[in-house]
């Protein structure tokens, strides 16, 4: 064993089959950030897998065009995403503090335990995940994970469980009354879009049970809030509250809950931009008059993937056309962005009832989780289970098309 530094101690072994000088492991002592030579065969790797996922992009749009198309998606992102995000989890943190401080939270996770324990493996507390990211947009969820008053009802694997399970129903009150909106004299798509509800249940149960499997193995069975408890008093049925009347208590629970959502605003913005640009820029295509640069132009790599595996997709989901396929793809990177494509397939009668079902459960379940998942998981302080959250999350927006799928199917049959 070799000391480095007087605070890192490191054990070097050399790989019986790999004795290369670059290749060597090295074990670090607790608490000490990992050492690797400072250029080695990743640095190279590294230089040409990036030289050529970005050679490729500059290839189609320009270089220049590349690049500024980068940065004003950015700044759009910026200006007009993060900002709403933070707007939102404001006022999310304020409405969460003050049904933590009058005990609607207390409440609900009472009557809905029954419900949500057999069915997501949560405390009947994390409705309110449901109904507050239904209403607005995902992120909503991160300020109720900031309120002490509703964490306590939940043990340390499954606050990270929550971004899945709020995600499935992330923009559903937009989604859906979107698409209801899209009901022509020929056909109505009211029950198609709430048929698509209920896949965007089937698909958030599947991937909030799949992801509380590896979270459990991670975290623990243990509490989460431990630090309110008092000594011989059950916490689970009592409340800490404000000091002062009804009015302090109310504007002091706001203001705190306000100022959570500031905090966590500003926490997920690297995440946002960076995750977001590069999801648009392999989603959306070139603007009406060419690559010139702007914001949210792109190569079209997503939805040509679809495209190629709509043979495999098609019996899944029964779309109706091929081009079908790029509502839920877009969705993946922009909810707001793959209920744009719906209007020209509907005008053109290139989709029907059954699609908007499964457009509707997809699009909720899918609603841009690869541009937010990972900032999410990383203001929770969960970035090690991120990869394994958006796998549990892509499973989840399959099941929940296939359910819209087998729903409408059988409402077709019955009427």
């Amino acid at each position: 064993m070799t000391e480095l530094t007087n605070e890192v101690e490191t054990a070097v072994f050399e790989q019986p089959d790999r004795p290369s000088e670059d290749e060597r492991i090295v074990i670090r002592r607790p608490g000490a950030l990992p050492l690797k030579k400072a250029v080695s065969t990743e640095t190279f790797v590294f230089l040409g897998v990036a030289g050529a996922a970005f050679g490729i992009v500059a290839s189609r749009m320009g270089g220049v065009n590349m690049v500024n198309t980068m940065l004003n998606t950015a700044s759009s992102l910026l200006l007009n995403t993060c900002f709403y995000i933070m707007a939102i989890a404001v006022i999310a943190g304020a409405a969460a503090a003050l049904l933590s401080e009058f005990g609607v939270i207390a409440l609900l996770n009472r009557l809905l335990s029954p419900l949500m324990k057999p069915l997501y493996g949560l405390p009947g507390a994390s409705v309110i995940s449901i109904f507050t990211c239904y209403l607005s947009d995902n992120p909503a969820i991160l300020t109720l994970c900031n309120d002490e008053g509703f964490r306590k009802y939940f043990r340390r694997y499954q606050i990270p469980a929550l971004t899945n399970i709020g995600t499935a129903f992330g923009m559903g009150m937009i989604v859906t009354v979107f698409m209801i909106g899209l009901s022509t004299e020929r056909e109505s798509f009211v029950a198609a879009a709430l048929i698509g509800n209920l896949g965007a249940v089937a698909g958030s149960v599947i991937s909030t049970r799949l992801f509380l499997v590896k979270s459990r193995k991670f975290l623990g069975d243990a509490w989460d809030v431990t630090s309110n408890a008092i000594e011989g008093i059950d916490m689970m049925q009592y409340r800490t509250i404000h000091e002062g009347n009804a009015g302090e208590r109310i504007l002091n629970a706001a203001l705190e809950g306000g100022s959570s959502g500031v905090k966590v605003g500003l926490s997920i913005i690297p995440g946002v931009l960076i995750i977001c640009t590069l999801v648009m820029l392999i989603t959306n295509g070139p603007g009406e008059g060419g690559y010139s640069g702007r914001a949210f132009e792109g190569v079209a790599f997503l939805p040509a993937l679809a495209d190629k595996l709509s043979f495999a997709l098609r019996p899944l989901f029964g779309f109706s056309s091929p081009q079908c396929v790029a509502v839920p793809i877009t969705a993946l990177g922009s909810a707001g962005a793959a209920i744009g494509l719906v209007p020209k397939m509907v005008k053109s009668g290139a989709i029907h009832a059954h699609d908007i079902a499964v457009f509707t459960a997809m699009c909720m379940c899918w609603s841009g989780y690869l541009s937010t998942h990972v900032a999410m998981m990383d203001a929770l302080k969960c970035r090690r289970l991120t990869g394994y959250a958006i796998l549990c999350h892509t499973i989840g927006g399959l099941g929940a098309g296939v359910f819209a799928h087998i729903f409408y199917t059988i409402l077709e049959r019955v009427l």
